[in-house]
């Protein structure tokens, strides 16, 4: 499918736009292509755009000074991504941003996002509830850390995106659970 239709569909969820509006809209995305292990947002770097993947998986992850991964998000066609506080607070990436498969994307600018918002009610209203909703998501997700078992976040991670156990290595999976490989294939073969 056509990425302007892709990004069409997505944002009819929740707003409706006239072909003239979806037009404007697109033109301020720029499609990228990346290979699979190729980094999009560094820690360190100065960031600007959000990404809104086509097709592939990316990943956003923080590696601490033990140099432990901890995965933060799988970002998969129709999800969003970025160092949002790095975007939206004009501050150097504290987490970084690559790729687990060959990706394709739309990026937009902080400035072309917020010129859009500002120009077209609807286009404001859909950043709004997709910032909500990944909100909750985030929300959701500390909450379950806090409360729930390992096993019970594996099932809930399977239950929720069974197509991430085709797509992303077991390592993965592991640091977005928090837990060792070894605990994860303990889980997986139970």
């Amino acid at each position: 499918m056509e990425a302007k239709e892709v990004l069409k569909q997505h944002i009819a969820k929740i707003a409706s736009l006239t072909d003239d509006e979806l037009s404007y809209v697109f033109s301020h995305f720029k499609p990228l292509s990346f290979k699979k292990g190729q980094s999009i947002i560094t820690a360190g770097d100065m960031v600007d755009c959000e990404y809104f993947v086509l097709s592939g998986c990316l990943k956003s992850f923080f590696i601490n000074d033990d140099l432990k991964m901890f995965i933060l998000q799988f970002a998969m066609p129709t999800w969003w991504t970025s160092d949002f506080n790095a975007l939206y607070n004009h501050t150097k990436a504290t987490i970084n941003v690559d790729c687990i498969t060959d990706a394709e994307v739309l990026c937009i600018s902080n400035s072309d996002r917020e010129k859009l918002c500002n120009e077209l009610h609807n286009v404001e209203h859909f950043f709004r509830w997709r910032t909500n909703k990944g909100y909750v998501a985030a929300q959701k997700r500390l909450l379950s850390f806090m409360n729930n078992n390992v096993k019970y976040r594996y099932e809930e991670l399977l239950k929720l995106y069974p197509e991430l156990y085709n797509i992303v290595p077991k390592n993965l999976i592991a640091a977005y659970l928090g837990v060792s490989r070894e605990t994860l294939s303990r889980l997986y073969h139970a």
